[in-house]
């Protein structure tokens, strides 16, 4: 089946995404596919903002609450079914919205990805050892030496891109900057881009801030205190990585006080909203607007003019 026209709806954290979306849907014929690597895990839902049921309700979703925590998941499986959804969303007469923030996940489906190797989580484990015996700059270094183009552009501090870098060396026996070389597949259906930017930097840390100050209101650390009851869960996995999760466990360890954690969880959330603002930046071929101040109507008029011709 030819492949269908979509809306992209692109965002840093706390611009209003999930506000727009609900807004765009209550105007058109639309079906949200999840754009987010930490809403798809179950009995996440505090600490990543996930909408709550009356919303999920209210209008079709896709890929939200589709992995346990301790399992992992792919960008390749990412890009396979958010392609499928498109295809059937539209096959029923509406229009697929892909909305979120995980910048990778856009790139993917839009671009294609190399096939790298799945996650192994006994090797990670391994390397997870290795760094607390060698430390992480060993780690690097041996990078380096099997891979020294990704050592290069990978900061020695960046311990998850260190690991997977090494993880693909070993499970394929070829270097990460090889792999990523290799020829990929594009998107071969039409893009309509909605990108939600800030043009105020310290308007944003503000809303990050009275956010995630919520979510603590709404029993964040109680939802951090049940994953961590559970054998299975720890540190070294991605859904555990999430920011604010990592942060919380770590607290809940007695690594440090609540006001440190709530400094950490803050420091690493406007790291975050940075990567991907620069991100955005990039997209030459969208429509930007200022989640501070923007009108609904020009994104409903933009949206009308991408499906005139359909």
């Amino acid at each position: 089946m030819p492949e269908a026209k979509v809306i992209l709806l692109m965002g840093a954290t706390a611009t209003g995404k999930t506000e727009l979306g609900l807004a765009i849907s209550e105007r058109f014929e639309v079906e949200i596919i999840s754009v987010d690597s930490a809403l798809i895990f179950r009995d996440m839902n505090i600490g990543t903002a996930k909408p709550d049921a009356e919303v999920l309700a209210s209008v079709p979703h896709h890929l939200i609450d589709i992995v346990d925590p301790a399992d992992s998941w792919s960008v390749w499986e990412f890009v396979r079914q958010s392609r499928q959804l498109a295809v059937e969303i539209s096959g029923r007469g509406r229009i697929p919205l892909l909305a979120g923030g995980t910048m990778m996940y856009f790139h993917a489906f839009e671009h294609g990805l190399n096939r790298l190797p799945a996650a192994d989580q006994a090797l990670r484990r391994r390397l997870d050892g290795e760094i607390a015996k060698q430390g992480l700059a060993a780690l690097h270094e041996r990078l380096a030496g099997i891979d020294p183009v990704s050592a290069a552009r990978i900061k020695p501090t960046d311990s998850q891109r260190i690991q997977r870098a090494l993880e693909v060396c070993e499970l394929s026996g070829q270097p990460l900057s090889v792999l990523q070389r290799q020829a990929t597949v594009g998107y071969g259906g039409g893009l309509e881009k909605i990108i939600l930017g800030a043009s105020d930097r310290g308007l944003l840390h503000q809303r990050i801030e009275a956010r995630f100050l919520e979510m603590l209101e709404q029993g964040f650390i109680e939802e951090v205190e049940r994953l961590r009851c559970r054998a299975d869960l720890n540190l070294s996995l991605p859904s555990m990585r999430c920011v604010g999760y990592r942060q919380l466990w770590q607290y809940l360890d007695g690594e440090f006080s609540r006001k440190q954690m709530i400094e950490k969880t803050l420091a690493a959330t406007r790291q975050l909203a940075k990567r991907q603002i620069t991100w955005l930046r990039k997209q030459s071929d969208g429509e930007p607007y200022d989640c501070l101040n923007y009108r609904k109507d020009a994104i409903f008029r933009q949206v009308e003019a991408a499906y005139a011709t359909l």
